[in-house]
Parts: C-alpha cells; sequence; structure tokens
C-alpha cells in the first residue's frame, strides 16, 4: 500500500446563488460558495461553513446586505448563507431568532448536497442581526424557540456592531430622540419585557445560556446606534462566565462601515477571517 497526501487548493474568487431554505415561509438563502476547490485527484474536503444574519434594526434589509464580507469569507474557503428571515413589523419577537435556528438546522440537513461539516459551522451577524446570532446561537433550545428536537448550538459566533441588549438600546434611543429606532423596536419587540428578555447579556449573566462559544465582537469608535459601553457589558458578562472572547474596537469608524469596501473594512474582514479559521 502507499499513502496519498491530499492538499486542495481554494481559487480565491467566489461564486452565488439563491434557493429557497424555508418553502413554507418562502425564504430564500443566498449561497457563497469558493468559486473552485482544487484537488490533487482526492475527494474535495467539506467546507465549514457560516450562517449569515442581516442587520436592519430587525425590520428591514435582506440578504443580500452583509455581501462585502460573504464574499470575502466564500474567497477564503467558507461556505456562507446569507438568509431572509421573518422581520417586524409584519412578525415579532421571537420570529427571526427562531428562523435563525432552523436555518442552522436546514444547513446541517443539507451538509452533503452543499458539501459542507455539519460540525463546523459559525453564526456572523451584523447590527440587529448580531443580536439574533447571539441570542439565537446562545439559547437554541429555549422555550422562545418553540424547538421542536434538541439543536446544536454554532460552533462559534461574530458579531459587528451587534445591538447585544435591546432594552438599553431602546432606552439610550429613547433619550437620544432617535425616532427611527424607537419604532423598529416597537414594531419587532412590541414590549420593553420582550426586550429584557432578549437582552444577551441578561441572559449569560442569568446562567440561561445554554453553551458559551467563542465570540468576536466588532465595535465602531463612532457608533451612533450602539454605544460602545452596552456591547463592553456583553464582554464583561462573557468573561464572568469563562467565555472566550476577543472585541475589536476600530477608532473613527460609523455603525456598520464594514458593508462598504474601505481599508477599515479590509481589516475587519481580515479578523473574521483568522477568528473563523481558528475555531471553525
Amino acid at each position: 500500500s502507499r499513502l496519498i497526501s491530499c492538499t486542495t487548493r481554494m481559487s480565491g474568487a467566489s461564486r452565488q446563488s439563491d434557493e429557497l431554505w424555508s418553502k413554507s415561509r418562502n425564504l430564500l438563502v443566498r449561497i457563497y460558495r469558493p468559486a473552485e476547490a482544487k484537488s490533487n485527484g482526492c475527494e474535495s474536503p467539506k467546507l465549514p461553513a457560516i450562517l449569515d444574519l442581516h442587520g436592519g434594526m430587525w425590520n428591514n434589509n435582506d440578504r443580500t446586505l452583509d455581501e462585502v464580507c460573504n464574499k470575502a469569507l466564500a474567497e477564503a474557503g467558507f461556505l456562507v448563507a446569507a438568509i431572509d428571515f421573518r422581520q417586524g413589523p409584519t412578525h415579532q419577537h421571537p420570529a427571526a431568532s427562531q428562523d435563525a435556528i432552523e436555518a442552522l438546522h436546514w444547513l446541517r440537513n443539507n451538509a452533503d448536497r452543499l458539501n459542507i461539516d455539519p460540525n463546523r459551522i459559525g453564526i456572523l451577524g451584523t447590527s440587529s442581526g448580531g443580536h439574533l446570532a447571539m441570542y439565537a446561537g446562545l439559547t437554541p433550545n429555549s422555550k422562545y424557540h418553540g424547538a421542536a428536537q434538541v439543536h446544536a448550538p454554532p460552533k462559534f459566533i461574530m458579531a459587528l456592531w451587534p445591538v447585544s441588549d435591546p432594552y438599553q438600546r431602546y432606552r439610550y434611543a429613547k433619550r437620544a430622540k432617535i425616532q427611527r429606532l424607537v419604532e423598529a423596536h416597537d414594531a419587532y419587540f412590541v414590549t420593553e419585557d420582550n426586550m429584557r428578555e432578549a437582552s444577551v447579556p441578561r441572559l449569560v449573566v442569568a446562567g440561561e445560556a445554554e453553551t458559551i462559544p467563542p465570540l468576536l465582537v466588532v465595535q465602531p469608535g463612532e457608533d451612533g446606534n450602539v454605544p460602545a459601553e452596552i456591547n463592553l457589558t456583553l464582554v464583561r458578562a462573557y468573561q464572568d462566565r469563562g467565555g472566550y472572547v476577543e472585541y475589536c474596537h476600530f477608532p473613527g469608524e460609523p455603525h456598520a462601515f464594514g458593508l462598504k469596501e474601505s481599508a477599515a473594512t479590509q481589516r475587519m474582514i481580515d479578523l473574521v477571517i483568522s477568528f473563523s479559521n481558528r475555531f471553525a
């Protein structure tokens, strides 16, 4: 017998396609894949995967929002599944996080077809999607999510400019008289009690998190939507529970800076890829 050394090289480009991930709710997913994986004759290896949850105050935008980062992740060798999910004002909490958990299950059920490793799936979320990534990822079997079966948590979570505590952000928006944020919270969460329940720092401190996966938090220095103290509270809660967390501060950058190409965005993408490679 002889040993065959298998090596695979990604082409450095990506391709994308749309399909329905939830037929019952008519929800689409945009799949970003490495354009080509060249192997020396061995079976193509299973890819690590990332579920992407877009931002938009729980009420706006769709699966196309995070394209800059998602394309870069695909070029780095990940399959990214950017989903549409139920949003306000038509749907209310916890509909979006329920969809996130169901999408994780959909990815695992379709692992062979998508050529991904079902045990190497992380979640990335931006802004309100960062909240959903953490809320769903830390409590996949919560009573609020109504799971009919046991759902495994993600391997890691990446939250970019996240609204980690909806209640504290709601109070900030009221003090600052940012009416569009106040209205968005009301449309999706309806009550302040729901906002408190959905606070990620609260559920970590209260011991309600089923698991504490490695977490990356990106905080813009000039974020007028999410004050840094809200996410620093999250970091302290994570540390107190013994969780691994990386907090990256981008001075001078506004909320959602990483949605557009720039030098700062490239530094952020490098961090996201490095974190994903280490924990996938």
